[in-house]
């Protein structure tokens, strides 16, 4: 396994110009993939490459790709073609090469990908000796003619396991199957699936391989954590996590293009610089967010997955799960996009029920990190830790001359009979107000985030816990033949409950009344849904009814459930009802 060894650039017998042009980028040290990767591909192997986005892999292969090419030709051709997933990842990999061989005037790197104008396109490859593109629009230049590969020397594939799921393998075979025999051909991927190997097996000549262990791969400067949340709440605890450490950039992550669209516009209502970008976004404005992002003039980027592989910017702060991602993978890329070129960085998830509590742990446990639980503020914490740095801005103004205009409007405000505190107070306010004191979301109180507290035992195993419960009604009773035990088996099968975890089961003639934590009875009645218990169909719903109010909610359900019966026979039915405890 690759170890994790610091090297500088200048120790990679660099040209002269790609050193500089290394050095006008700021970096000293290789990160591992690009320290063991450019000497590789530099021999002119066959190379498959095993590492995370985030690594540094662009640099890893676009410094072998530059040298590559030979301008004593006199006809400029073709002789470097990258693959990759997206367009976003193509304008990436461009920009890239582009600040490498910013002192090579005799390297031309071509973008193409769907979306943008195919004729502009085909005037630029006339000039063009690296061409970076998407597979689809690769092969439509192909078709075109408009791409000749016959003097191609290397072709690169990144990101290859996402091209391959993205349904792009007949494109990537053809493109190989059209390039001459004796190119060079680097392959990276983040997994080596079966699609993978075949794909090696079919196109690389004695690859070799270079692994970068997934735990050294971009978060080793990571602070990892989490912060569990009341159900329903999380657009809250969102708010109030950006409004209590305010990053100058950060990235939020959703699953869908709806939560995408949703956030953006729950985020703009409380005064945040807020943009998001999506696949159903069209190009120009999704690069218009990207530059705008870049440039620091917006602070949140909501990004989808699959959109945001493009996005390569040094100083994020915090990377924000608002949705847990669908896969380890995922999380490590989501995660990568900040502690980036040597710099420390941040990742919060948002986690809501325990559900989400336990996959964050299995993460954990699979990339070997600790992603540690942290408490969501207060209200007074936000506006004190806002207040701070108001205070901390004005004292280093004060540290630097103040212009003579300004303290001539303090005495025209003080012979009006203003105290200089209530002048300075004003002035923070017209300044500091959205700082320490911002349009807040609706607060999470105290009470809510104690509601959510895994259940705690007793040394004899005994439930003890400030965890309130609430009820749902199962549409099954003692008339099916059905007991305490059945339904607590139906539950610990469907949900992540245990027996202990369930409190009070009624079992009434029609209907059970269970009683299960308090701000879990969302994700419980999703996990119920298509249930059988004894073999027969059931529906479950929440009730309104609080635990105060229980014996009121058992008659009412008694009466619906046997309207002929008269008050009198109603009641001894709730005096007969049949009460369970459930098992631990």
């Amino acid at each position: 396994m690759t170890k994790m060894t610091k090297i500088l650039f200048s120790q990679l017998n660099l040209t002269p110009k790609i050193e500089e042009a290394i050095d006008r980028m700021g970096f000293d040290f290789a990160t591992p993939i690009q320290s063991e990767a450019i000497p590789l591909i530099r021999s002119g192997a066959d190379v498959i490459a095993r590492s995370q986005t985030g690594t540094g892999k662009t640099i890893a292969f676009a410094i072998p790709a530059i040298e590559k090419v030979d301008t004593s030709e006199g006809k400029t051709t073709i002789q470097v073609l990258i693959l990759c997933p997206t367009r976003e990842l193509v304008q990436q990999a461009t920009e890239e090469i582009r600040k490498l061989a910013r002192f090579r005037a005799d390297i031309h790197p071509v973008e193409i990908y769907g979306g943008a104008a195919i004729d502009k396109q085909c005037i630029r490859l006339r000039s063009a000796n690296i061409v970076v593109g998407t597979p689809g629009r690769v092969m439509d230049h192909m078709r075109r003619k408009n791409i000749r590969l016959s003097n191609l020397k290397m072709i690169v594939l990144d990101e290859a396991d996402e091209m391959l799921s993205m349904g792009f393998k007949e494109d990537i075979e053809t493109i190989l199957t059209d390039t001459p025999a004796d190119r060079q051909t680097v392959l990276f991927s983040a997994t080596m699936s079966r699609a993978i190997l075949t794909l090696t097996n079919e196109f690389q000549k004695d690859p070799q391989l270079i692994d970068i262990n997934k735990s050294q791969a971009t978060i080793t400067d990571i602070e990892q954590s989490y912060i569990e949340v009341p159900r329903g709440r999380k657009k809250d605890a969102l708010g109030m996590l950006l409004q209590h450490h305010q990053p100058n950039r950060a990235i939020i992550f959703c699953n869908t293009k709806k939560m995408v669209d949703e956030l953006t516009e729950f985020l703009s209502c409380f005064d945040f610089k807020t943009e998001s970008i999506h696949s159903d976004i069209k190009q120009a404005q999704r690069t218009a967010v990207m530059q705008g992002f870049k440039q620091g003039k917006t602070a949140l980027l909501i990004a989808s997955d699959i959109a945001a592989r493009g996005i390569d910017v040094n100083d994020v702060d915090f990377v924000i799960n608002y949705d847990i991602p669908t896969s380890t993978e995922y999380y490590i890329h989501r995660i990568g996009r900040t502690g980036r070129a040597g710099k420390s960085g941040r990742s919060v998830t948002l986690c809501s029920g325990r559900r989400e509590v336990n996959t964050m742990r299995g993460i954990a446990s699979e990339i070997k990190a600790q992603i540690t639980p942290m408490s969501l503020s207060s209200l007074s914490d936000i506006q004190k830790a806002n207040g701070s740095k108001a205070i901390s801005a004005m004292e280093k103004t004060l540290q630097v001359e103040i212009q003579t205009s300004f303290l001539e409007m303090v005495d025209q405000l003080a012979e009006k009979g203003y105290s200089l505190k209530n002048i300075a107070a004003a002035a923070m306010q017209l300044q500091f107000a959205k700082v320490a004191l911002p349009a807040i979301v609706t607060p999470i109180e105290p009470w809510e985030l104690e509601a959510i507290a895994p259940v705690k035992k007793r040394a004899d195993n005994s439930k003890v816990s400030s965890a309130s419960y609430e009820a749902v009604l199962i549409d099954i009773g003692r008339t099916h033949h059905v007991a305490a035990k059945h339904i607590v088996g139906a539950i610990t099968e469907r949900t992540d409950l245990v027996g202990s975890d369930i409190g009070k089961i009624d079992i009434l003639p029609g209907q059970t009344i269970v009683n299960i934590p308090t701000g879990y009875s969302e994700e419980f009645l999703e996990a119920m849904a298509g249930c059988k218990i004894c073999g027969r169909p059931v529906n479950t719903v929440k009730l309104a009814n609080t635990s105060k109010n229980r014996k009121s909610a058992l008659g009412s359900i008694i009466n619906s459930h046997d309207g002929k019966k008269n008050n009198r026979t109603q009641g001894a039915s709730l005096n007969k009802k049949e009460s369970y405890r459930s098992c631990g």
